[in-house]
């Protein structure tokens, strides 16, 4: 629990109650995964979530392809997120492709679903996230993701530094798509899951979205997934997967 000390918010019985929210999640993976979406969505409250989808979908009608931005940060059952919006609109997700080419293949062919197309963190994924921006169409990014060095900068979090990507910020200035952040919480009991979304207002720099996570996982610490470090050094740049590389071309 070494990032909770670090973030400023230990305590004993958030640290347990983190340490068997980690538990439910491995648990779960697999289910939101290969489970049909018509079992996950019986299990789902994600009324605005849809009225979200359809404002967009009014938008690119109208010739205004703008797509939107939505961030899902490491917290509640975020493997869910993606999954819910594409049973409404179509959605590009970008992911960190793990070094060993089976574990890819199966990452791929888990959240690989209609209307939901998943992406790796390089210069093509990038273009394709950029692509479907002006098919006025949604992006799923994960923004407590530690990026490469040179895609990103130090910015606060829980009042420490932490690298943080700019990528968000530099889709929404190339395109003009608004930015969202959307977490998935889960209920007690496998109860389910309810969903919730906020609009960043303004230009999304690191430090502003920091402080909109910030503002979800305090509403419910324990479920932030506090094993990811987000406080250690970026890995070394690197032209095949450096997002930085495709932002310098858009």
């Amino acid at each position: 629990m070494d990032n909770l000390r670090t973030a400023g918010l230990y305590h004993p019985r958030l640290a347990w109650a983190s340490a068997a929210a980690a538990g439910k999640a491995a648990l779960e993976t697999c289910y939101i995964w290969f489970r049909s979406l018509n079992d996950l969505l019986r299990k789902s409250r994600f009324d605005d979530l849809e009225c979200l989808a359809k404002a967009t979908e009014k938008a690119r009608l109208a010739g205004n392809r703008q797509g939107i931005i939505i961030l899902t940060p490491h917290i509640g059952s975020f493997e869910l997120s993606a999954r819910a919006y594409a049973s409404l609109a179509p959605i590009t997700v970008l992911y960190k492709a793990p070094r060993r080419e089976d574990l890819h293949q199966l990452l791929k062919l888990a959240r690989t679903h209609p209307n939901m197309t998943p992406v790796p963190a390089d210069t093509g994924g990038v273009r394709a996230l950029l692509r479907a921006l002006r098919r006025g169409e949604a992006i799923g990014i994960l923004p407590d993701q530690v990026p490469s060095a040179g895609d990103g900068v130090w910015a606060p979090f829980f009042g420490r530094p932490a690298f943080t990507m700019t990528l968000p910020a530099r889709l929404a200035e190339k395109t003009g798509a608004p930015v969202y952040v959307l977490a998935t919480w889960r209920r007690p009991f496998g109860g389910g899951w309810d969903l919730e979304f906020s609009r960043l207002e303004g230009v999304p720099t690191p430090e502003a979205i920091n402080r909109e996570l910030e503002a979800f996982i305090r509403r419910r610490p324990e479920q932030y997934v506090w094993s990811y470090n987000r406080y250690k050094e970026p890995p070394a740049s690197a032209a095949a997967a450096a997002p930085g590389v495709a932002a310098d071309d858009l």
